[in-house]
C-alpha cells in the first residue's frame, strides 16, 4: 500500500506529470521505494478516482498533451493518516544471504565472485549517496523537510556504508576458507 503514499508524497513537494514521477522515482524515492513507469500511471489512475489528486486544469487544450497532476485534501488527509500510522518493521530478505548459507551444503562455486561484484555496486551506490549529500545537504540547519530529506539519505549512507564493510569483511573470511576458496 506504500506507492500510493509515495506518489502523494512526491506530488505534495511538486505537482508532477507521471513522466516527471517517473523522473524524480529514478533520481529520489526511487532509492528506497521504486516503481516502474506503468505502476506510476495505473497508481495515478486510482488515485485519481479515488478523489485523492487531479489533473491540473490544461493553459491551452491540446491533444496528447501531458497531465499534470496535484493532491486534493482528501489525498492530503490520507497520507497524513498512514504516516501517523503505527506499522511493524517487515522481515528482511535477502538472496545473497541465502545463497552464502546454501554454499555451506552445496558448495562455494560463484559465490566469491559475486561478493565482490556487490561490493562494487554497493560502493557505487555509496559514492552516488555521498555525492548527493554533498551537493544537496551542505552542512548546517536547513529547512525542516530538508532534514527530514536528509535523515533519509543518511539511512541509505548508513545500510551501504554497512554493506561494504559487511562484504569486505565476507571477502576476508572466503580469503582463510580452506580447500576451494583459497
Amino acid at each position: 500500500m506504500s506507492l500510493p503514499h509515495a506518489i502523494l508524497t512526491a506530488l505534495l513537494e511538486k505537482p508532477s506529470s507521471g513522466l516527471e514521477l517517473t523522473r524524480r522515482f529514478d533520481r529520489s524515492i526511487g532509492y528506497f521505494w521504486s516503481a516502474t513507469h506503468q505502476q506510476i500511471y495505473r497508481e495515478l489512475g486510482k488515485l485519481e478516482a479515488e478523489g485523492h489528486i487531479r489533473a491540473l486544469p490544461a493553459e491551452q487544450p491540446t491533444r496528447g498533451q501531458k497531465k499534470s497532476y496535484e493532491v486534493l485534501p482528501a489525498g492530503r488527509a490520507e497520507l497524513a493518516r498512514w504516516t501517523a500510522a503505527s506499522q511493524d518493521p517487515k522481515p528482511y530478505r535477502d538472496t545473497m544471504l541465502l545463497r552464502l548459507r546454501a554454499s555451506a551444503v552445496v558448495g562455494t562455486e560463484g559465490i566469491e565472485a559475486d561478493l565482490r561484484r556487490h561490493l562494487a555496486l554497493h560502493q557505487q551506490q555509496l559514492t552516488e549517496y555521498q555525492n548527493i549529500e554533498e551537493r544537496d545537504f551542505p552542512p548546517g540547519a536547513g529547512s525542516p523537510q530538508d532534514r527530514l530529506q536528509h535523515l533519509v539519505l543518511r539511512a541509505g549512507i548508513d545500510l551501504e556504508t554497512f554493506w561494504t564493510q559487511w562484504l569486505t569483511h565476507a571477502l576476508a573470511e572466503f580469503a582463510e576458507l580452506p580447500g576451494e576458496n583459497a
